[in-house]
């Protein structure tokens, strides 16, 4: 007989939901929308200053998307829908921990 026949172990499991996980909320480049429209929204929807969004809008221009805001996926998923209703490509991408 073994002398852990009675013991129990009891795992620990954590689990994530969505309200979890940090996120990057993704704005990405295109041909179709102005700088000023850019800036203007990031100002609208982000609560960026001017000068942050115009620089968003520079390193989103030169190097096709940047992350323009982070935090959980319950603040950033209006956000998302609010920029993509403006006819901007934005996204939302989850961050390695």
């Amino acid at each position: 007989m073994s002398i852990y026949s009675n013991t129990k172990f009891q795992e620990d499991t954590d689990t994530l939901t969505e309200t979890d996980l940090y996120c990057s909320l993704i704005v990405w480049n295109d041909e179709v929308n102005t700088f000023d429209w850019v800036i203007d929204t990031l100002v609208d929807i982000c609560g960026h200053s001017v000068e942050q969004a115009e620089q968003c809008a520079v390193i989103i221009d030169s190097k096709g998307k940047y992350a323009v805001k982070q935090g959980s996926y319950d603040i950033l998923k209006p956000q998302c829908d609010a920029i993509t209703d403006r006819s901007i490509n934005a996204t939302i991408e989850v961050m390695a921990n």
